[in-house]
């Protein structure tokens, strides 16, 4: 039988009422223990790591996750990890670029409604978590209502609704349905996409862990002032720009492409991303995309806001040059996985 350890770390699936409110109080082994049939399934052991709403999730946090993964590394087949689920895409891309050449699943899930309440999706997605982790794949995912996602491609885009997430401009990677797992064809036909889920990368495994938190994302909107860069060049070392469309900023009235210079000039990576959650950026087709791409910025293409935030946070820990951040980050990960 395979061996998984369970990551609690909070969220709606670990809360209990309280007078004020949902708040986390079940610890990893309380949370198994409303599963119970799944010992059947793999041998179960747990920790608890952190009891937080997913809303005060930081990079520290997410380091810490990370640190407990290496730490059992060579004890267990695949791991999960209970989260909220508010910021759980931004700690799957987190985890995919701490832990770049596992070798195993590490599977993220959460719940829309409590554990203890009535019609909860808890132990459905706790249950197939569970399964995914048993699974002779590697890297890093999330698993919610039945879908397995890729961790850099997984958005939560409903507030309620058990079909919390969805899989950005990545196919889904698996579904599963009363325990029978069933895999994309879209990906199992694709050599290179399926073969990368199953091949063992030839690099040892390893955690990577420093994340630079200087970090903002600013999201352009008719008006905004450019004053906002003059903070920005002062305080941050990155930024993450949600451009209009396919990759517009203002650069007449507001001209904020002049202020984009001025930032990479001081010094500062500029990742340029969309509002739109479909298809990324092309800054080739019109001529305020052009002018912007003089300026040397991180093109995120196709790229998540939350799996961009988390790579540009991890490429400004660990690359020395502008330049080499913008590599980094440009470069897709499943095309470099040697650093």
């Amino acid at each position: 039988m395979k061996k998984i350890l369970l990551i609690a770390t909070g969220g709606t699936i670990a809360s209990s009422e309280t007078k004020e409110g949902l708040a986390p109080d079940l610890d990893a082994e309380r949370i198994l223990a409303y599963v119970p049939w799944m010992k059947d399934i793999c041998k179960l052991s747990c920790r608890s790591v952190m009891s937080i709403d997913s809303t005060n999730m930081n990079p520290k946090q997410m380091v810490k996750i990370a640190e407990t993964i290496g730490e059992h590394y060579r004890e267990y087949d695949g791991f999960v990890v209970t989260h909220g689920t508010d910021t759980m895409g931004y700690t799957a891309a987190a985890l995919t670029y701490m832990l770049p050449n596992i070798k195993k699943p590490v599977v993220l899930t959460g719940s829309q409604i409590a554990m203890e309440k009535p019609y909860t999706d808890a132990k459905q997605n706790l249950s197939d978590a569970i399964r995914f982790a048993c699974e002779k794949i590697r890297g890093v995912f999330v698993l919610f209502d039945g879908r397995l996602i890729n961790g850099t491609h997984a958005v939560k885009v409903k507030t309620r609704s058990p079909d919390a997430f969805a899989s950005i401009n990545f196919p889904t990677v698996a579904y599963i349905k009363h325990g029978k797992i069933t895999y994309n064809k879209v990906l199992t036909s694709s050599d290179c996409q399926w073969d990368e889920l199953k091949r063992a990368p030839l690099q040892p495994f390893q955690i990577k862990a420093d994340l630079c938190e200087n970090l903002l994302i600013l999201k352009m909107f008719p008006g905004i002032r450019p004053e906002v860069f003059d903070f920005i060049k002062e305080h941050c070392k990155g930024v993450v720009l949600e451009s209009f469309g396919i990759g517009g900023i203002p650069n007449e009235d507001y001209d904020l492409v002049s202020k984009v210079q001025e930032l990479v000039q001081a010094g500062v990576a500029v990742a340029v991303t969309t509002q739109c959650l479909l298809e990324g950026i092309d800054l080739g087709i019109y001529a305020i995309g052009q002018r912007l791409a003089k300026q040397k910025i991180i093109s995120a293409a196709d790229m998540t806001t939350e799996a961009l935030t988390m790579k540009l946070m991890w490429a400004l820990g660990n690359r020395e040059s502008l330049a080499a951040v913008k590599a980094f980050v440009e470069t897709p990960f499943f095309a470099d996985r040697s650093y």
